[in-house]
């Protein structure tokens, strides 16, 4: 069964995070006495069938890959063959003892794109909220960070992450909870707070953003990634029943839009770091998720359209510090 209690006991002695140990407990267990997902028993049988390994080789700082000399081929196929039953994976890619797990996301090419116009992580404590898989969180790690912790609420991100946890030699410096925003409180504790495709999701993405906020301490970076229209100060987009064949998204703001709202909520030294068309070879569908994706979104005559209608998905990164 997955546990947090080694987790409990690290941040018990976190001069900041100690005190999330009010709420947190009981919101876990409360988690784990809900109705879980039909496939969820399934998907801890298959972490508890993985093997723990001990990595002679491990890279988190250009990757998420590991591996070791002395497996069998036998061994190798076992290890892909439990790992595809937590299918779909989405954020990625994974390289572990032979398995090549090729996501839907090129998550690495949003990481590098950001990575040149962040403080560097260092030491620091980060939050990364929404965090699928958490294979952000290892990169995080890669890059220094003292303690990376992922929020998301989908049990088979949590599956995912504990799966590659368990092959990556326990590492304890990341940690996912199955948990969204809204129910954290307002801890003020991390150095770094990331909120990367998630903002369009929020139907009051104002709240989102003191959310967001209220987790960093004085002086602390908000990393915020999100879609965005071309446009002045006051564009913002507000799909109708779908974009880009999701079904809920509520407002996609100009990036000038939206660095406004995270100066409203009192966010300084706002900065555009970086602006990315999501192209077919960064969202896609591969043998590890096998369901429509970018591809099938967008308009076959116009590639620039969503089916839609709407302007295809273009992506910005904003820094903002909280003073």
């Amino acid at each position: 069964m997955i546990e947090f209690g080694r987790f409990y006991q690290q941040i018990a002695t976190h001069p900041l995070l100690s005190r999330w140990l009010e709420t947190l407990p009981a919101q876990i267990a409360a988690w784990q006495a809900e109705q879980l997902h039909g496939h969820f028993r399934h998907w801890e049988k298959s972490i508890e069938a993985l093997p723990a390994m001990a990595p002679r080789r491990l890279d988190l700082l250009h990757s998420v890959s590991a591996d070791r000399d002395d497996l069998s081929d036998r061994q190798r196929a076992a290890i892909d063959k439990l790992l595809r039953q937590l299918m779909p994976w989405r954020k990625g890619p994974f390289s572990l003892y032979g398995c090549e797990i090729d996501t839907e996301w090129r998550s690495d090419w949003k990481w590098q794109r950001l990575l040149p116009h962040i403080t560097p992580l260092t030491g620091r404590t980060v939050l990364d909220v929404g965090c699928g898989s958490g294979y952000h969180l290892w990169r995080m790690v890669g890059a220094g960070a003292q303690q990376a912790i992922g929020i998301d609420p989908m049990q088979l991100f949590l599956c995912q992450f504990e799966a590659v946890r368990k092959l990556l030699g326990d590492d304890r410096r990341a940690q996912v909870l199955p948990l969204g925003i809204e129910q954290l409180p307002a801890l003020e504790a991390f150095d770094t707070v990331f909120s990367m495709g998630v903002l369009y999701h929020r139907r009051a993405p104002l709240d989102h953003l003191w959310q967001l906020k209220n987790q960093l301490v004085s002086g602390g970076e908000l990393v915020l990634e999100t879609l965005v229209v071309e446009g002045d100060e006051q564009r913002v987009l507000v799909p109708g029943d779908r974009y880009a064949q999701m079904r809920n998204v509520y407002f996609i703001p100009s990036a000038p839009a939206l660095k406004g709202w995270l100066e409203k909520c009192g966010f300084v030294d706002v900065h555009i770091v970086d602006y990315a068309v999501t192209s077919t070879d960064e969202q896609r569908r591969t043998d590890w998720m096998t369901t429509d994706s970018l591809a099938e979104f967008l308009d076959p005559a116009d590639a620039s359209k969503t089916v839609e209608g709407y302007p295809a998905p273009l992506r910005a990164v904003l820094v903002a510090r909280k003073p």
